[in-house]
């Protein structure tokens, strides 16, 4: 396992697994929804999201995507708190990614979660 700059451990030289050191927690993929959806939020707007983020964990994950250049601060002077980040280019093309997981959720899923929502 390897260190990077950015403070990833990477465990292997394989793609799939190199996307899942930095993808794959529930808090990361959740800040990239809410991007996709909503665009450009605030760190209390993350914090409002149903699934109730810790601040300690949202500010950890929002370093780490900035230091990774998937999302950005809107203002780069302000501090964390007050500002809104948006999704870079790289970021953004996230969105099939999710989207492929939400429909796959939905056919594959759905009958062991009877509420969960559909994605238009």
């Amino acid at each position: 396992m390897t260190t990077s700059k950015e403070g990833v451990d990477w465990r292997s030289v394989c793609p799939i697994s190199s996307a899942l050191d930095v993808l794959g927690d529930k808090w990361t993929m959740l800040i990239i929804r809410d991007l996709v959806i909503h665009g450009t939020r605030t760190y209390s707007d993350f914090l409002e999201s149903p699934e109730h983020i810790s601040t300690n964990i949202l500010a950890l994950r929002l370093k780490l995507l900035t230091c990774l250049k998937l999302i950005e601060r809107t203002n780069p002077d302000a501090s964390a708190r007050n500002n809104g980040f948006k999704l870079t280019e790289s970021g953004a093309a996230l969105r099939p990614v999710l989207e492929g997981l939400g429909r796959w959720a939905q056919t594959h899923l759905k009958e062991f979660h009877s509420d969960m929502v559909k994605i238009p």
